[in-house]
Protein backbone atom coordinates (compact mmCIF):
# COMPACT_ATOMS: atom_id res chain seq x y z
CA UNK A 1 0.00 0.00 0.00
CA UNK A 2 1.71 3.15 -0.66
CA UNK A 3 1.11 6.28 0.98
CA UNK A 4 -1.71 8.21 -0.66
CA UNK A 5 -4.20 4.65 -0.35
CA UNK A 6 -2.72 4.45 3.34
CA UNK A 7 -4.22 7.96 3.61
CA UNK A 8 -6.99 6.96 2.11
CA UNK A 9 -7.59 3.87 4.35
CA UNK A 10 -7.17 5.70 7.68
CA UNK A 11 -9.62 8.73 6.67
CA UNK A 12 -12.55 7.28 8.91
CA UNK A 13 -10.18 6.24 11.97
CA UNK A 14 -8.58 10.20 12.13
CA UNK A 15 -9.69 13.21 14.37
CA UNK A 16 -11.37 15.68 12.78
CA UNK A 17 -8.13 18.17 12.71
CA UNK A 18 -6.38 15.40 11.44
CA UNK A 19 -9.07 14.75 8.54
CA UNK A 20 -8.53 18.47 7.36
CA UNK A 21 -4.12 17.86 6.67
CA UNK A 22 -5.23 14.24 5.10
CA UNK A 23 -8.04 16.33 2.72
CA UNK A 24 -5.63 18.95 1.61
CA UNK A 25 -2.84 16.21 0.89
CA UNK A 26 -5.44 14.35 -1.01
CA UNK A 27 -6.48 17.30 -2.89
CA UNK A 28 -3.26 18.36 -3.86
CA UNK A 29 -0.31 16.01 -3.21
CA UNK A 30 1.80 17.16 -5.79
CA UNK A 31 2.22 20.42 -3.52
CA UNK A 32 2.00 18.60 -0.56
CA UNK A 33 5.72 17.18 -0.76
CA UNK A 34 6.84 20.60 -1.12
CA UNK A 35 5.26 22.38 1.35
CA UNK A 36 6.78 23.31 4.74
CA UNK A 37 4.91 22.20 7.68
CA UNK A 38 3.93 25.29 8.46
CA UNK A 39 2.30 26.26 5.07
CA UNK A 40 0.46 22.92 5.22
CA UNK A 41 -1.21 23.68 8.68
CA UNK A 42 -2.13 27.29 7.30
CA UNK A 43 -3.92 25.42 4.43
CA UNK A 44 -5.63 23.09 6.53
CA UNK A 45 -6.34 25.39 9.59
CA UNK A 46 -4.35 23.31 12.08
CA UNK A 47 -1.73 23.51 14.26
CA UNK A 48 1.70 21.99 13.28
CA UNK A 49 1.88 19.32 16.04
CA UNK A 50 -1.51 18.32 14.50
CA UNK A 51 0.22 17.90 11.29
CA UNK A 52 3.06 15.57 13.00
CA UNK A 53 0.15 13.81 15.21
CA UNK A 54 -1.09 13.00 11.04
CA UNK A 55 2.51 12.17 10.04
CA UNK A 56 2.89 9.61 13.08
CA UNK A 57 -0.55 8.41 12.78
CA UNK A 58 0.34 7.52 9.26
CA UNK A 59 3.62 4.85 10.56
CA UNK A 60 5.86 7.24 9.74
CA UNK A 61 8.86 9.25 11.77
CA UNK A 62 7.57 12.87 11.56
CA UNK A 63 7.09 15.58 8.53
CA UNK A 64 10.19 14.69 6.70
CA UNK A 65 10.03 11.33 6.49
CA UNK A 66 5.99 11.41 5.27
CA UNK A 67 7.13 13.83 2.67
CA UNK A 68 9.49 11.40 1.79
CA UNK A 69 7.52 8.73 1.45
CA UNK A 70 4.34 10.60 -0.17
CA UNK A 71 6.93 11.60 -3.16
CA UNK A 72 8.11 7.72 -3.40
CA UNK A 73 4.22 7.08 -4.22
CA UNK A 74 3.39 9.79 -6.62
CA UNK A 75 6.82 9.37 -8.79
CA UNK A 76 7.49 6.36 -10.53
CA UNK A 77 10.87 7.76 -11.24
CA UNK A 78 12.83 7.79 -14.46
CA UNK A 79 15.55 4.59 -14.99
CA UNK A 80 18.82 5.62 -14.21
CA UNK A 81 18.55 9.26 -13.35
CA UNK A 82 16.14 9.58 -10.33
CA UNK A 83 13.03 7.80 -8.85
CA UNK A 84 11.69 11.45 -8.02
CA UNK A 85 12.18 12.86 -11.93
CA UNK A 86 9.05 12.37 -14.46
CA UNK A 87 10.61 12.36 -17.86
CA UNK A 88 8.71 15.74 -19.01
CA UNK A 89 10.02 17.87 -15.53
CA UNK A 90 10.98 20.98 -16.20
CA UNK A 91 14.26 22.72 -14.68
CA UNK A 92 12.36 24.20 -12.33
CA UNK A 93 10.65 21.53 -11.33
CA UNK A 94 13.63 18.69 -10.99
CA UNK A 95 15.63 21.28 -9.63
CA UNK A 96 13.04 21.88 -6.80
CA UNK A 97 12.43 18.09 -6.19
CA UNK A 98 16.05 16.99 -6.34
CA UNK A 99 16.13 19.15 -3.47
CA UNK A 100 13.26 18.29 -1.32
CA UNK A 101 14.28 14.68 -1.67
CA UNK A 102 17.84 15.32 -0.90
CA UNK A 103 16.44 17.31 2.29
CA UNK A 104 14.04 15.16 3.64
CA UNK A 105 16.65 11.76 3.08
CA UNK A 106 19.12 13.22 4.92
CA UNK A 107 16.59 14.19 7.62
CA UNK A 108 15.87 10.65 7.41
CA UNK A 109 19.25 9.19 7.83
CA UNK A 110 20.27 11.62 10.70
CA UNK A 111 17.49 10.15 12.79
CA UNK A 112 18.15 6.86 11.71
CA UNK A 113 21.72 7.24 13.05
CA UNK A 114 23.26 5.29 16.58
CA UNK A 115 24.67 7.97 18.50
CA UNK A 116 26.90 5.55 20.34
CA UNK A 117 28.24 3.88 17.23
CA UNK A 118 29.25 7.28 16.40
CA UNK A 119 31.21 7.90 19.62
CA UNK A 120 32.63 4.25 19.19
CA UNK A 121 33.95 4.92 15.65
CA UNK A 122 35.66 7.98 16.76
CA UNK A 123 37.02 6.16 19.72
CA UNK A 124 38.51 3.74 16.89
CA UNK A 125 39.56 6.45 14.27
CA UNK A 126 41.81 8.13 17.23
CA UNK A 127 43.29 5.18 18.28
CA UNK A 128 44.01 4.10 14.81
CA UNK A 129 47.94 4.06 13.16
CA UNK A 130 46.25 3.97 9.96
CA UNK A 131 43.39 4.61 8.41
CA UNK A 132 42.11 3.30 5.03
CA UNK A 133 39.47 4.86 3.10
CA UNK A 134 37.64 2.39 0.24
CA UNK A 135 34.50 2.63 -1.40
CA UNK A 136 33.83 1.43 -5.22
CA UNK A 137 31.67 3.57 -8.08
CA UNK A 138 30.21 6.73 -5.55
CA UNK A 139 30.86 5.72 -2.80
CA UNK A 140 34.69 6.13 -4.27
CA UNK A 141 34.26 9.19 -4.30
CA UNK A 142 33.26 9.36 -0.69
CA UNK A 143 36.89 7.68 0.33
CA UNK A 144 38.72 10.36 -1.66
CA UNK A 145 36.55 12.89 0.37
CA UNK A 146 37.23 11.27 3.45
CA UNK A 147 40.96 10.90 2.79
CA UNK A 148 41.27 14.43 1.88
CA UNK A 149 39.75 15.26 5.64
CA UNK A 150 41.68 13.06 7.42
CA UNK A 151 44.71 13.60 5.59
CA UNK A 152 45.43 16.63 7.54
CA UNK A 153 44.92 15.23 10.59
CA UNK A 154 48.63 13.86 10.85
CA UNK A 155 47.52 10.25 11.04
CA UNK A 156 49.02 8.14 7.94
CA UNK A 157 45.85 7.89 5.37
CA UNK A 158 45.44 5.12 2.76
CA UNK A 159 42.93 5.58 -0.17
CA UNK A 160 42.45 3.68 -3.49
CA UNK A 161 39.91 2.92 -5.87
CA UNK A 162 41.80 0.35 -7.50
CA UNK A 163 40.74 -3.63 -6.27
CA UNK A 164 43.65 -4.65 -5.80
CA UNK A 165 45.79 -2.42 -4.03
CA UNK A 166 42.95 -1.98 -1.76
CA UNK A 167 43.20 -5.98 -1.22
CA UNK A 168 46.97 -5.42 -0.78
CA UNK A 169 46.08 -3.27 1.81
CA UNK A 170 44.02 -5.24 3.72
CA UNK A 171 46.29 -8.59 3.43
CA UNK A 172 48.86 -6.30 5.17
CA UNK A 173 46.84 -4.33 7.91
CA UNK A 174 47.37 -5.19 11.57
CA UNK A 175 45.20 -4.59 14.60
CA UNK A 176 45.92 -0.98 15.10
CA UNK A 177 44.68 -0.17 11.24
CA UNK A 178 41.53 1.28 10.71
CA UNK A 179 39.73 0.13 7.27
CA UNK A 180 36.53 2.12 6.52
CA UNK A 181 34.52 1.02 3.73
CA UNK A 182 31.81 2.57 2.18
CA UNK A 183 29.07 0.81 0.29
CA UNK A 184 25.08 2.15 -0.08
CA UNK A 185 23.96 -0.96 -0.63
CA UNK A 186 26.57 -3.20 1.51
CA UNK A 187 26.16 -6.37 -1.30
CA UNK A 188 29.30 -5.30 -3.38
CA UNK A 189 31.59 -8.31 -3.03
CA UNK A 190 34.46 -7.12 -3.28
CA UNK A 191 34.08 -4.79 -0.42
CA UNK A 192 32.88 -7.87 1.70
CA UNK A 193 35.72 -9.95 0.49
CA UNK A 194 38.11 -6.87 1.72
CA UNK A 195 36.24 -6.82 5.20
CA UNK A 196 36.87 -10.43 5.78
CA UNK A 197 40.78 -9.82 4.88
CA UNK A 198 40.69 -7.11 7.13
CA UNK A 199 39.43 -8.74 10.11
CA UNK A 200 41.43 -12.15 9.50
CA UNK A 201 44.47 -9.83 10.36
CA UNK A 202 42.62 -8.46 13.24
CA UNK A 203 42.46 -4.84 11.75
CA UNK A 204 39.42 -3.32 12.69
CA UNK A 205 36.65 -2.52 9.84
CA UNK A 206 34.11 0.47 10.03
CA UNK A 207 31.90 0.04 7.51
CA UNK A 208 29.44 2.73 6.63
CA UNK A 209 26.38 1.31 4.64
CA UNK A 210 22.75 -0.19 5.01
CA UNK A 211 21.64 -1.85 7.55
CA UNK A 212 21.03 -5.87 7.64
CA UNK A 213 23.78 -5.61 4.41
CA UNK A 214 26.52 -8.23 3.86
CA UNK A 215 28.81 -5.90 4.49
CA UNK A 216 27.38 -5.10 8.04
CA UNK A 217 27.21 -8.19 9.37
CA UNK A 218 31.66 -8.47 8.13
CA UNK A 219 32.52 -5.13 10.01
CA UNK A 220 33.77 -4.47 13.51
CA UNK A 221 31.02 -1.80 13.33
CA UNK A 222 28.73 -0.74 11.29
CA UNK A 223 27.41 3.04 10.91
CA UNK A 224 24.25 2.41 9.32
CA UNK A 225 22.13 5.14 7.05
CA UNK A 226 18.53 4.15 6.44
CA UNK A 227 18.36 6.04 2.91
CA UNK A 228 15.50 4.95 0.84
CA UNK A 229 16.98 5.08 -2.67
CA UNK A 230 17.21 1.90 -5.00
CA UNK A 231 21.08 2.33 -6.52
CA UNK A 232 20.33 -0.59 -8.56
CA UNK A 233 17.48 1.10 -10.94
CA UNK A 234 18.85 5.16 -10.05
CA UNK A 235 21.62 7.69 -10.28
CA UNK A 236 23.22 7.51 -6.18
CA UNK A 237 22.36 11.07 -4.84
CA UNK A 238 20.47 11.33 -1.43
CA UNK A 239 22.58 8.14 -0.39
CA UNK A 240 25.69 9.79 -1.53
CA UNK A 241 25.34 12.60 0.45
CA UNK A 242 24.36 11.09 3.68
CA UNK A 243 27.80 9.49 3.31
CA UNK A 244 29.20 12.61 3.04
CA UNK A 245 27.93 14.25 5.77
CA UNK A 246 28.65 11.44 7.91
CA UNK A 247 32.07 11.57 7.27
CA UNK A 248 32.01 14.86 8.22
CA UNK A 249 30.25 13.84 11.38
CA UNK A 250 33.16 11.56 12.02
CA UNK A 251 35.96 14.16 11.08
CA UNK A 252 34.45 16.11 13.72
CA UNK A 253 34.75 13.96 16.32
CA UNK A 254 37.63 13.05 15.64
CA UNK A 255 39.08 16.82 15.54
CA UNK A 256 37.08 17.49 18.90
CA UNK A 257 38.58 14.18 20.57
CA UNK A 258 42.19 14.51 19.80
CA UNK A 259 41.94 18.24 21.49
CA UNK A 260 43.14 21.76 21.13
CA UNK A 261 46.60 20.92 20.90
CA UNK A 262 46.02 19.11 17.68
CA UNK A 263 43.35 22.10 16.61
CA UNK A 264 46.85 24.08 16.57
CA UNK A 265 47.96 21.45 14.07
CA UNK A 266 45.68 21.93 11.87
CA UNK A 267 45.63 25.81 12.14
CA UNK A 268 49.46 25.11 10.51
CA UNK A 269 47.80 23.23 7.86
CA UNK A 270 45.31 26.03 6.85
CA UNK A 271 47.76 28.22 6.90
CA UNK A 272 50.11 26.59 4.60
CA UNK A 273 47.49 26.07 1.90
CA UNK A 274 46.38 29.97 2.30
CA UNK A 275 49.20 30.73 0.45
CA UNK A 276 48.16 28.01 -2.67
CA UNK A 277 45.50 30.76 -2.94
CA UNK A 278 44.61 34.52 -4.23
CA UNK A 279 43.55 36.61 -1.82
CA UNK A 280 39.51 37.25 -1.36
CA UNK A 281 38.60 40.33 -3.20
CA UNK A 282 36.88 43.29 -1.54
CA UNK A 283 33.99 44.51 -3.10
CA UNK A 284 34.05 48.21 -3.71
CA UNK A 285 31.16 50.10 -1.55
CA UNK A 286 28.69 51.34 -3.95
CA UNK A 287 28.91 55.03 -4.73
CA UNK A 288 27.01 57.13 -2.43
CA UNK A 289 24.43 59.97 -3.72
CA UNK A 290 25.28 63.14 -3.10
Amino acid sequence: MNMLEKIQSHLEHLSKSERKVAEVILASPGSAIHASITLLARDAEVSEPTVNRFCHRLETKGFPDFKLRLAQSLAHGTPYVSRNIDEHDSAETYSSKIFESSMAGLEQARKSLDVNAINRAVDLLTQSKKIAFFGLGASAAVAYDAMNKFFRFNVPVIYSDDIVMQRMCCINSTESDVIVLISHTGRTKNLVELAQLARGNDATVLAITSPGSPLAREASLALTLDVPEDTDIYMPMVSRLAQLTLIDVLATGFTLRRGAPFRDNLKRVKAALKESRFEKETQAAPPTRS
